[in-house]
């Protein structure tokens, strides 16, 4: 198991059968990473300081820092100095989306502390996640053009899927296939750059490096399909069940049930269009959606998509990082089952 790794605030078993150098070197350059993440957001005062600090020392899964290392470690000699500039690269640019993200959503959470918007307000918070981007972007230009390049398409991707999400479908435009790709935009983007990054610092072939970008657009959508059923089913995941159901957020399974034509679906479609600020509208919403076939389609949807990014793998190179990138899809499934 790599300490320090984790999904969903649970351990994630990368190891399995992998030898326990190459766990040990993972867990301690996360650890490295881990560490540079703070001094990156380090400003000037000691107010933008602690702004911008906030949200990275209230934790998270460093699911994108984790993919960097293990497309890097494809390669058995990699400069370990460019791996963690790239991984810094990622999760900055990362966190600097969540601040807006915040605003966007008027959130007064994120990752069980409060968010930077409601501890101070939207203008800080903006401006925050701005200072943020400005770090990524002074990092990423270390590394050379290519990295820059493929830094700006992917946060032009970003904000078009947030832009997308905000607008909401076009008329006539398919909800699930627009929330699908605003998935792909928002999430996926980020974490196919981050294994595509990795796989740049081992100096991957193009072919690697194409297997990467599908793998890792592919894991990062069900990657966050996964978090629309730990949405409905989890009283564990230290996420308040059915909050994006509250919200109204059009998740899978929503979308799914939202298909449903059975009469006998009628009183939960009623409540999927009501206020379900009432905490008994919500618990009746949720208990409807547990046992309502949706959510025996969506979980059938993220592992046929899990499937799909394993086989991506096929052109890497045999050995550990592989097998701990296979690994992953079984982490994802896992975390909705």
């Amino acid at each position: 198991m790599l300490a320090g790794v984790s999904v969903a605030n649970q351990p994630v078993d990368l190891v399995g059968e992998l030898d326990q150098e190459f766990t040990e070197r993972v867990t301690e350059l996360l650890e490295r990473i881990e560490e540079r993440l703070a001094e990156s957001a380090a400003a000037d005062t000691d107010f933008v300081t602690e702004a911008a600090q906030h949200t990275i020392s209230a934790g998270g899964k460093r699911f994108r820092p984790l993919l960097v290392v293990l497309a890097a470690l494809l390669s058995e000699e990699v400069d370990e100095d460019a791996l963690i500039r790239a991984a810094l690269v990622m999760e900055l640019t990362h966190v600097a989306s969540l601040y807006h993200d915040d605003v966007m959503d008027e959130a007064q959470l994120r990752r069980g502390a409060p968010s930077a918007n409601h501890r101070w307000d939207n203008t800080v918070a903006i401006l925050v996640g701005d200072f943020l981007f400005s770090r990524a972007s002074s990092i990423v230009a270390t590394l050379g053009t290519d990295y820059v390049t493929l830094q700006a398409g992917t946060f032009a991707r970003l904000v078009q899927g947030q832009i997308a999400e905000t607008r909401g479908p076009a008329e006539g435009e398919d909800l699930l296939a627009h929330y699908l790709r605003v998935l792909a935009d928002k999430t996926g983007s980020l974490i196919a750059a981050s294994a595509i990054f990795g796989g740049m610092v081992a100096g991957a072939s193009p072919e690697v490096l194409g297997a990467l970008a599908a793998y890792g657009e592919e894991i990062g959508v069900v990657f966050q399909l996964s978090d629309d059923i730990i949405d409905i089913a989890s009283d564990s995941s230290g996420k308040t069940p059915g909050t994006d159901l509250r919200a109204g957020v059009p998740t899978l399974p929503i979308l799914l049930a939202r298909r449903s034509t059975e009469p006998s679906d009628a009183r939960l479609l009623a409540l999927l269009d009501a206020d379900l600020s009432a905490d008994d509208d919500l618990s009746e919403a949720l208990g409807l959606m547990r046992e309502h076939p949706a959510m025996t389609e969506a979980r059938a949807e993220i592992h046929r998509r899990a499937e799909v990014a394993r086989g991506h793998l096929a052109p890497l190179p045999e050995g550990p990082a592989k097998q701990a990138l296979a690994a992953l899809c079984d982490g994802v499934i896992s975390r909705s089952s």
